[in-house]
């Protein structure tokens, strides 16, 4: 994937950092997409959730071909998309054309998230590059969350940072491979290779569109919980969410330290019941103390889990296929969650919101932690039984034991060896 092989992938860092930041700066692309232009807050979550699903859909139809086009090409398609897309919705207020440039700008987001998970699977430690990745990208959202503030009240503040991110990330993609490595051929040389671990992949892939609606179901809504139900401040909701994502630092420079010795299946089942708790805190919130510690909480604790859920798909299959799935069906349900948020809360309100979700992560971490047990199982070992033999000793045939090489044929008297 890499040109020259380097102990730190910067470049894929850098496109996990391009394509992961516009989900991440979701609650403020929105935000100011419900303030900025003649729309309504349902309007602007749907145009949050048109971006996220076109990012999804990138994501499933690269997720084999990456090594195929090139890796690249596709990278440097993907940030131009980017910077199209999302610098075009940044500087007009047409609602077409900025819909137009949220869906292009995530099919670029989708293509660099494509390039960096097939590549991170390919690497010696998938989890570690992952972590770096988690943490470029939340130090980058939480610096955009403290001054996009101070900037003005344009919509097109937040997109102008995707956008102008995918710039700065271009020119690190002259160090990837312009050609992935190409697949065995079996046969006749027009086979594809299946995918390895399939009913383990699918269960993953089938259980991530559930657990990340449910973490952007509260992470859509979150602003209107501090400010209506909490009565905080725009300015001090703001500050909750840096100091949140601080925290998010703090926990993948944990998890980054810690590596795979904890394994899987510990870090994603305990992980998301004390996510589920987290939420139903949050979504309860009455004041700041309240919401503040469920927020601040709930970011320290999401990037750690879905550091060693991606990971745990770049285990599945070294090509990186499971890790561009898991990541797409992951964009599925962070497409769906502030509209299942809204819904939600308007119906029952925030607090039987918050029960309902975390109750929903509750049921969909069996699963996810039965896979993570069946991909870290240990081989088995096999035991050696040793059973004595009573045998007479036998004279050793000499002749068994003359020098290596072929045995010499010796010629009858006459022959042409005289």
């Amino acid at each position: 994937m890499l040109a020259p092989r380097t102990t730190t992938p910067w470049p894929l860092v850098a496109l996990f950092t391009a394509g992961y930041l516009a989900p991440y700066l979701l609650p403020t692309v929105v935000g100011r997409l419900d303030s900025g232009l003649s729309v309504s807050a349902t309007q602007a979550g749907a145009i949050g959730s048109a971006l996220l699903l076109s990012s999804a859909s990138a994501g499933f139809l690269l997720a084999s071909r990456v090594d195929r086009l090139g890796p690249r090409i596709l990278a440097r398609a993907g940030l131009a998309l980017a910077v199209l897309g999302y610098g075009g919705a940044a500087l007009t207020t047409t609602v077409w054309a900025v819909v137009t440039g949220a869906v292009i700008g995530g099919l670029g987001s989708g293509t660099a998230t494509a390039v960096a998970a097939t590549g991170i699977a390919g690497r010696r430690e998938p989890h570690r590059t992952t972590t770096l990745g988690l943490l470029s990208v939340s130090a980058l959202a939480g610096a955009v969350y403290l001054t996009v503030p101070h900037l003005g009240p344009a919509h097109g503040l937040p997109l102008a940072a995707i956008a102008l991110t995918a710039l700065a990330v271009w020119p690190l993609t002259g160090r990837l491979a312009v050609r992935g490595t190409p697949p065995p051929q079996h046969g006749g040389g027009h086979d594809r290779p299946r995918l390895p671990h399939l009913r383990s992949g699918l269960v993953l892939a089938a259980a991530m569109p559930c657990w990340s609606m449910a973490q952007n179901s509260l992470w859509g809504v979150s602003g209107r919980i501090g400010l209506t139900q909490a009565h905080l401040t725009e300015a001090a909701v703001g500050v909750v969410f840096a100091v949140g994502l601080g925290a998010g630092l703090l926990g993948v420079i944990g998890a980054g330290a810690l590596g795979p010795r904890l394994g899987h299946a510990l870090p994603i089942g305990a992980g998301t019941a004390l996510i589920a708790g987290c939420i139903a805190v949050s979504a309860s919130a009455t004041g700041l103390t309240t919401f503040a510690a469920g927020e601040i909480a709930w970011n320290a604790l999401y990037p750690i889990v879905l550091s060693y859920v991606i990971g745990l798909a770049a285990s599945l299959d070294p090509r990186g296929r499971w890790a561009v799935l898991v990541g797409s069906a992951s964009s599925l349900g962070t497409a769906a969650g502030p509209l299942t948020g809204s819904v939600l809360s308007a119906q029952a309100g925030f607090p039987a919101m918050g029960l309902v979700l975390a109750a929903g992560l509750l049921v969909i971490a069996v699963p996810m932690t039965a896979v993570a047990l069946r991909a870290t199982r240990p081989a088995p070992v096999m035991d050696v039984l040793e059973i004595p033999v009573d045998a007479p000793s036998l004279p050793a045939d000499r002749s068994a034991y003359d020098t290596a090489g072929p045995r010499q044929t010796f010629a009858a008297p006459g022959s042409a060896m005289d």
